[in-house]
């Protein structure tokens, strides 16, 4: 019996780079797939039809399946970019705003990332083997970004100086579950007063 041919790998949006090889439209393809990827997840969930997110990006489905061969490389493909876009928000408050001001504008965009992506942060959990180095890719990414940012806030006298950022990370994140259906999401309220709580002992 032939062995079923290997697939390769999917593009990872994070690492790719101009190369000779590499076509503007291929590119411009793969941008555009996980822009449309992102807002079909967010208002119907991971397992939206692959048709629909297609259909959102003025593709084909060839084109599609040329850049993800399986659903689980475009989740991973949409959930690191999310991940990064967020990290990446970190660097730039801090160049234009205070150190206190930065943190908590920081925080709201990554309330804002839980909030929409329920569904992605769901797939560290699927138990799909594909899936098996999100949590840790999340981790690497978004500690280092919300630990500047504490860093400087405490040195500014704003916050606690004991807080972990990965402590601070799940906490927001368990604030922030949906609760039963039908309850009003209070997750902002839960999350403002857990700030509150930053500012409590902080050596100004």
């Amino acid at each position: 019996m032939r062995e079923p041919r290997k697939q390769a790998a999917p593009p990872n949006p994070s690492e790719l780079r101009d190369q000779g090889g590499q076509r503007a439209d291929a590119r411009r393809n793969l941008d555009i797939l996980l822009s449309a990827a992102k807002q079909v997840f967010t208002e119907k969930g991971v397992d939206a039809p692959v048709r629909d997110i297609a259909a959102r990006a003025g593709v084909g489905i060839g084109t599609f399946y040329r850049h993800f061969p399986e659903r689980a490389d475009l989740i991973k493909a949409v959930f690191q970019q999310e991940v990064d876009a967020c990290a990446d928000a970190a660097e730039a408050l801090a160049v234009e705003h205070p150190p206190e001001q930065a943190l908590f504008l920081w925080i709201d965009r990554y309330l804002d990332f839980i909030a929409t992506k329920r569904g992605l942060t769901a797939t560290q959990h699927a138990g799909n083997p594909a899936f098996s180095a999100l949590p840790a890719y999340f981790e690497s990414r978004l500690t280092p970004a919300l630990e500047a940012l504490l860093a400087s806030a405490a040195a500014a006298g704003k916050v606690r100086a004991d807080i972990q950022a990965w402590d601070l990370l799940r906490a927001i994140a368990l604030l922030s579950a949906p609760d039963s259906p039908g309850k009003p999401d209070n997750s902002k309220l839960l999350v403002s007063l857990l700030l509150d709580g930053l500012r409590q002992g902080a050596q100004a």
